[in-house]
């Protein structure tokens, strides 16, 4: 039984996405939204991101609107390293302080500033050792930054009971063409 589940992705501007006004966020939401709908109704409890703009803050979105629905579902930010937004934009920090204060747990893995990619390393790492799934959107075309998080996820599955989700740009088209006939 998944329980607690690891959600990330891209980060915006590797999807050509560069405002929140941009209607491929609406498509990558429903697409989060209906893989948690599925997964609540099998028992899922928490849903943990590490607070990286993009992927994991569009589902802390959707997971702030099913928790109206689904009171019980909670979420967790873990952070590689405090301070990660201090080098943001506003608007960015805005919306990452108005996450935060919604999250259920707040935290960070290394208790200390950015030193060094590592710290990036060890956040993935222990939040992948402290779920039972990692939901990650991601396409073989479009590597990107999920390509690090995947190779980590599929070692880990060697060795240790574990499930990876993936939502592919195919699957995102699907739900594009579902929205557009109006089926959403």
């Amino acid at each position: 039984m998944i329980r607690r589940l690891y959600v990330s992705g891209y980060k915006p501007h590797e999807l050509g996405i560069f405002n929140e006004k941009h209607p491929g966020i609406q498509i990558l939401k429903k697409s989060i939204e209906n893989e948690l709908r599925n997964l609540i109704d099998q028992g899922l409890e928490w849903v943990i991101i590490s607070g990286q703009p993009g992927v994991e803050t569009w589902t802390a979105e959707v997971v702030m609107d099913l928790k109206k629905e689904f009171p019980h579902l909670k979420f967790a930010v873990i952070t590689p390293f405090l301070d990660m937004e201090k080098n943001w934009k506003p608007e960015k920090q805005e919306k990452f302080a108005y996450i935060l204060s919604n999250a259920d747990f707040v935290t960070s893995v290394t208790k200390k500033p950015y030193e060094a990619p590592w710290q990036y390393i060890e956040k993935d790492k222990f939040i992948i050792q402290n779920t039972d799934a990692l939901l990650l959107i991601y396409d073989e075309d479009l590597e990107g930054s999920p390509k690090y998080l995947k190779r980590l996820a599929e070692k880990y599955m060697e060795k240790n009971e574990y499930e990876m989700f993936i939502i592919t740009s195919y699957d995102l088209q699907m739900i594009a063409e579902e929205m557009q006939r109006g089926e959403w």
